[in-house]
C-alpha cells in the first residue's frame, strides 16, 4: 500500500534536492494533456510557423502532451537553471567588427549541464520513494532534445508564465532560465499554474529587428534571428540579412528588454554558464579565418559547436557585410570561392555590401572636401 502521507515531505526535500543541484526553479505539473495547450501548438504548426524545423511537426502527437510520450507518465517535475548574464546582452550592438553571440551560448553547453543534474535528481527520487513507502517508480528525464514543450510545462508547474515573446517569464528570474523536465509515474501534488504578468507592456514585441512576432504570444520563427542564424540552413532571406546587424548566433533582445530581468540575480546562475572571454566579445576578422578544424576547437563544449562551421561562417560574413569594415574584404574575397555554396554566396553578398560601403566613403569625403574648399573661397577672395 502505497504511503501518501509522505508525499509532502517527499516534495520538500526534491526541491532542497534540486536546488543543491544547481536548479534555481523547481516545480509540479500533471502528465495529462491540456487541451488549449495542444491546441495552441497543432495552430502554430499548420501556420507553418516552424519553418524547417521539421521534427517539431514529425513527433506533434508526442509533443502535446507528457501521457503521449510516455502513457505511464502521471506528473512532471519541471526545473529552472538560471543563466543570468553578468553583462549587458546588447552591449556589441554599437561594435561592428566584432560579433554577437547569445547569451545562452557563451559558456558551457546547457544540454550537458543541465542533463547531468536531472540524472542526478532523477536517481535520487528513484532511489527515495521506496524508501518512504511509495513503491517503485519510472522517470525519464529530458532537456530540449525530445518532443517536450518545457515552455508550457514550465508554466503549468508554476515556474513563471509564457510571456509575449513566448518564453518562459519567471518573478525571480526574469527570462533568463534553462529549462528540463523529468517525466515520473509516481503521482505528485500539481503546484498552481503561472500567472500572466505581462500586462500592457510589449517592450519585446517592439525589441525585434524582424518583426518576428505577428502577435503577442506568438513567434513566426521564420523570422526569427534565432532561428535563421541557427536552425536555418540555407541563404539566410535577403529580406533580414541587413536586421541581423553584427548577430552571429542567436539573438536576446526580446529576452534582454523584458522588466522582469531588474529581479534577476546574477549570483544565482550556474557556474558553468558563465561566458567564456573568447565568446564574449569575439572579433569578425577572427572568425572569418576559422576552418572546420580550428571552429571545432574554438567552441568545443557550447552549443554553438552543433551548427557546424559552414553555417556559423555564413552568419559571420552577414554581419561583415553590415559593419562595413573594409579591412575585412580580403577574408571575404577568400570566401568567395568556399566549397560551401551557402558560404561563397554569403561572401558575394558580404563583399558587394562593402564595395558600396566604401564607395560610399568616398563620395562622402569628397563632397566634404568640396565643401572645405568652396568655403576657403569665400573666405579669401582674389584680391582685383
Amino acid at each position: 500500500m502505497v504511503n501518501e502521507a509522505a508525499i509532502p515531505d517527499l516534495r520538500r526535500d526534491l526541491e532542497a534536492e534540486a536546488r543543491r543541484l544547481g536548479f534555481a526553479a523547481v516545480g509540479i505539473a500533471p502528465g495529462a494533456q491540456d487541451g488549449a495547450r495542444a491546441a495552441r501548438l497543432d495552430t502554430w504548426l499548420e501556420a507553418g510557423m516552424h519553418g524547417e524545423m521539421e521534427w517539431m511537426a514529425a513527433r506533434a502527437s508526442h509533443r502535446r502532451s507528457p501521457e503521449g510520450l510516455w502513457s505511464e507518465a502521471k506528473s512532471v517535475i519541471a526545473l529552472g537553471m538560471s543563466y543570468a548574464p553578468t553583462a549587458d546582452p546588447l552591449a556589441l550592438a554599437g561594435a561592428p567588427e566584432r560579433g554577437r553571440i547569445s547569451v545562452y551560448a557563451q559558456g558551457a553547453d546547457y544540454h550537458d549541464t543541465v542533463k547531468k543534474a536531472l540524472k542526478a535528481l532523477a536517481r535520487w527520487l528513484v532511489a527515495e520513494a521506496p524508501r518512504r513507502g511509495l513503491g517503485e517508480i519510472g522517470v525519464k528525464v529530458f532537456v530540449d532534445t525530445a518532443p517536450v514543450m518545457e515552455k508550457p510545462l514550465g508554466e503549468a508547474a508554476g515556474l513563471g508564465w509564457q510571456g509575449k515573446h513566448t518564453n518562459l517569464v519567471s518573478r525571480e528570474h526574469g527570462s533568463w532560465l534553462f529549462l528540463g523536465a523529468i517525466y515520473t509515474t509516481l503521482e505528485l501534488p500539481a503546484d498552481a499554474p503561472g500567472a500572466d504578468r505581462c500586462g500592457s507592456c510589449t517592450a519585446c514585441q517592439a525589441a525585434c529587428p524582424t518583426d518576428a512576432f505577428p502577435a503577442p504570444y506568438q513567434l513566426d520563427a521564420r523570422r526569427c534571428i534565432s532561428y535563421l542564424t541557427i536552425e536555418h540552413k540555407g541563404p539566410i532571406p535577403h529580406e533580414f540579412r541587413k536586421a541581423i546587424g553584427n548577430r552571429i548566433y542567436g539573438c536576446d533582445d526580446c529576452l534582454a528588454v523584458c522588466p522582469w530581468n531588474k529581479f534577476a540575480q546574477t549570483a544565482a546562475a550556474h557556474r558553468a554558464f558563465l561566458p567564456r572571454a573568447e565568446l564574449a566579445a569575439p572579433r569578425l576578422a577572427e572568425l572569418l579565418a576559422l576552418d572546420d578544424a580550428g571552429f571545432r576547437k574554438l567552441f568545443a563544449g557550447t552549443p554553438i559547436k552543433r551548427i557546424g562551421r559552414n553555417r556559423f561562417v555564413r552568419n559571420c560574413l552577414i554581419a561583415a557585410g553590415n559593419g562595413g569594415d573594409a579591412g575585412l574584404r580580403a577574408l571575404v574575397e577568400g570566401l568567395r570561392e568556399d566549397s560551401d555554396p551557402v558560404v561563397a554566396e554569403a561572401a558575394e553578398w558580404a563583399l558587394v555590401e562593402l564595395s558600396a560601403r566604401v564607395l560610399r566613403q568616398a563620395q562622402h569625403e569628397r563632397v566634404l572636401v568640396q565643401s572645405a574648399m568652396s568655403a576657403a573661397s569665400v573666405s579669401h577672395p582674389r584680391s582685383s
